[in-house]
């Protein structure tokens, strides 16, 4: 059992004390710091004789004929008391702040094409509307970054349902169906054909560029469902990369709108007709069963509204 006793252990003391400790140092009066607390002075000096006590029994005051003085252990108590009360006024200061969702911090992930326009969009709302929140980013792919999720490393994830990762486990905000677009080299005979939406099946001989050497779990499930198995000619898994590789007519690739902005002049996108298919959706995923910081919620509200500008019309993009 614990010794109480013990001269290694700090004393017990409360931050109420400390707190009528440092009123009377600064004003050396007991009078003067009851009538600043609000208190009376016998109050005070109960407080400062049970401080005392805890402290060893010896005075922190002198007292004098008018007022009082500190004592050579009351000049040593002052900076612990003054840390000590500055902490817990720290401490409240951020809870609150926490509270109202104008601090602590944000960390998130999302797959990389979310970063194309999405999660910028929404990052620069967000810091607008709070940039006292510490903001931390992850890249990964949806699997990854729920498993980041579940380890209560990551605050939301932004995840899509391409590849069919389990998502029942997870609070999720829904954000878009995605359209898909196929992205062409500008002189391909589709473009001239004048860029209207496509069937997939038109482009079963043609050489695809994608971030997997195999079409199942990735946007080129499409292509699985109009009866064809793309031939995976390149893999690139930088969306950049993969542009040009399309211009230089290395092959034609699947592009999500959400990378729909991100489109260099060299390439074209023509919108991929997929009747009766289910569209990929964009989720902001959070942690099933635990709460969430207001800032949170705040970001999910700003990657709704930065989701109402992506695209998502069956128009010709160039």
């Amino acid at each position: 059992m614990p010794n109480p006793h013990r001269k290694d252990l700090p004393p017990d003391l409360a931050t109420v004390w400390l707190r009528v400790f440092l009123e009377v140092a600064r004003h050396e009066s007991f009078t003067v710091a009851a009538r600043t607390l609000g208190w009376t002075q016998s109050a005070v000096s109960r407080q400062i004789a049970a401080l005392e006590a805890a402290l060893g029994g010896g005075p922190l005051f002198d007292r004098l004929p008018r007022g009082v003085r500190l004592t050579a252990a009351g000049r040593v108590l002052v900076p612990y008391a003054q840390t000590v009360t500055g902490a817990l006024h720290g401490v409240a200061r951020e809870l609150a702040a926490l509270r109202e969702g104008a601090g602590g911090r944000l960390r998130f992930g999302a797959f990389p094409t979310a970063d194309a326009a999405l999660v910028p969009h929404a990052l620069g709302a967000f810091r607008t509307r709070r940039p006292g929140v510490r903001v931390s980013r992850e890249e990964g792919l949806t699997p990854s970054l729920l498993d980041r999720l579940s380890e209560g490393r990551l605050d939301l994830a932004v995840v899509s349902t391409t590849g069919g990762a389990p998502l029942s486990a997870y609070e999720l905000s829904h954000l878009l169906d995605e359209s898909l677009y196929v992205a062409v080299p500008a002189g391909h005979p589709l473009v001239a054909e004048g860029g209207g939406p496509v069937r997939l099946g038109r482009l079963a001989d043609a050489d695809w560029i994608s971030g997997s050497p195999r079409p199942e779990g990735t946007l080129l499930d499409a292509a699985l469902r109009q009866g064809f198995r793309p031939r995976i000619a390149h893999v690139v898994g930088e969306w950049t990369a993969k542009q040009g590789y399309v211009a230089a007519g290395l092959g034609v690739a699947l592009v999500p709108a959400l990378a729909a902005e991100s489109v260099r002049p060299d390439v074209v996108l023509l919108p991929v007709l997929d009747e009766g298919a289910p569209a990929r959706a964009v989720y902001a995923a959070t942690p099933r069963g635990r709460s969430v910081a207001p800032a949170v919620e705040v970001f999910v509200e700003a990657l709704r509204e930065a989701a109402g500008r992506i695209p998502r019309t069956s128009l010709p993009m160039a």
